[in-house]
């Protein structure tokens, strides 16, 4: 079965669960026959390349505008600090505060100043990075250390995607803003748990989150073997298909340790993600 140029994005709630594992070891196994790209969207903490050993070509900075205040034209009254939802802004006696990390960039405080004492200037979260691992097209954003926004960083990433390839989304854990960014526009989530309670939980906010965006979704089964059952029933009960099960081996961690990926260390596991992937694209067929 031919797999279309699907946008398949790696997620999990939990973080530790193998996203990266298995999103690496995909992308190297498609990527043997077909043109494939790799988001690395974990702009946090981004790792897929001690796994890819990517040659980064080029780079651009992710900026926010921010607020910079004519403090000669302001008459401080306090109409930007009501605004702002975020807190950013605070007028106190005649001095005028702003706090950077707090901004989110909507320009809303420009837009309510009556005395147009308010413009807006660019100011650097982050950026992002192209490049290539190999046949795999690499990206990656990198969030500024000390900045506590990658949803930015993440948005302007995705900007950086090709059509029409087929696309690996290497989400970060969670199911905050940053997840539901990643997710967005992708064709079907992955979901990547562990036999355990902590993973159950996390798992079943990453299928709400899934079907808020309406996103067909499967799941993976990591270090399986250890446990309990209770991943497998809520997986059924929920009508989620395991397209995946990657056993509890100490070899398969020894070399992810050593930051080798499952097909490079074990080149069985490439026809098992392959065949995996085309029992996605079937599934996708089916709902379609």
């Amino acid at each position: 079965m031919a797999i279309d140029p699907i946008k398949i994005a790696i997620a999990s709630g939990k973080g530790g669960t193998g996203k990266t594992t298995v999103a690496v070891s995909l992308a190297l196994s498609l990527a043997e026959t077909r043109e494939v790209q790799f988001l690395d969207c974990d702009v946090e903490e981004p790792n897929a390349h001690i796994f890819l050993s990517p040659r980064i070509r080029g780079s651009r900075p992710v900026e926010i505008p921010v607020p910079e205040i004519d403090l000669d034209r302001c008459t401080r009254c306090g109409a930007c600090a009501k605004a702002c939802r975020y807190g950013a802004l605070a007028v106190i006696g005649e001095r005028v505060l702003f706090h950077p990390e707090l901004c989110h960039g909507c320009g809303l405080c420009a837009m309510v100043c009556p005395v147009g004492a308010i413009r807006e200037v660019p100011r650097e979260i982050g950026r992002v990075e192209w490049g290539e691992a190999g046949r795999i097209r690499f990206l990656r954003g990198v969030l500024a250390v000390g900045e506590p926004m990658a949803t930015p960083v993440i948005r302007e990433l995705k900007r950086e995607m090709e059509p029409g390839i087929l696309t690996v989304l290497d989400a970060p854990p969670g199911t905050a803003c940053p997840v539901i960014e990643t997710l967005k526009g992708a064709d079907f989530a992955l979901l990547v748990a562990e036999p355990t309670p902590f993973s159950l939980h996390d798992l079943s906010l990453a299928v709400q989150v899934a079907r808020a965006l309406r996103l067909p979704m499967g799941a993976v089964i990591n270090r399986d073997g250890i446990g309990d059952d209770s991943v497998e029933r809520f997986l059924r009960d929920e009508g989620i298909p395991v397209f995946l099960r990657i056993p509890m081996e100490r070899r398969i961690a020894a070399a992810y340790a050593e930051g080798i990926p499952l097909v490079e260390a074990f080149p069985e596991w490439r026809e098992r993600l392959l065949e995996m992937m085309k029992k996605v694209a079937s599934f996708l067929g089916g709902v379609r």
